[in-house]
């Protein structure tokens, strides 16, 4: 469609040369409208990676969020004053962190 400014909405010429309009038309309808098809009907197909992914998350779900034994563990080290991280695990924990983190 074209719109002209003077004189308002106008429809574009048919592209398709006169002679092949019976190739796209069937009885005055598009093609495909005919035989009871939807025109420009969406497909979509999933790849077996999704379903690879979607059986992974299922597994993952399965597990608890809180693995309360390495949660013990750490509490029972840290009370008994013998936990000594390393300045290289305080320093990547800071890292870490710090990219988790959404900049103010």
């Amino acid at each position: 469609m074209r719109i002209d400014a003077n004189l308002g909405a106008q429809g574009l010429p048919e592209t398709e040369p006169s002679g092949n309009q019976s190739a796209s038309k069937v009885g005055g309808q598009p093609a495909g409208a005919a035989s009871g098809g939807v025109l420009g009907e969406d497909q979509a197909e999933l790849s077996d990676t999704y379903a690879q992914v979607q059986a992974l998350t299922a597994q993952a779900l399965q597990f608890p969020e809180i693995r309360q034994e390495k949660v013990n563990a750490l509490r029972q080290v840290v009370q008994d004053g013998s936990y000594q991280p390393s300045s290289d695990q305080i320093a990547g924990a800071m890292f870490t962190n710090m990219l988790a983190m959404p900049a103010a």
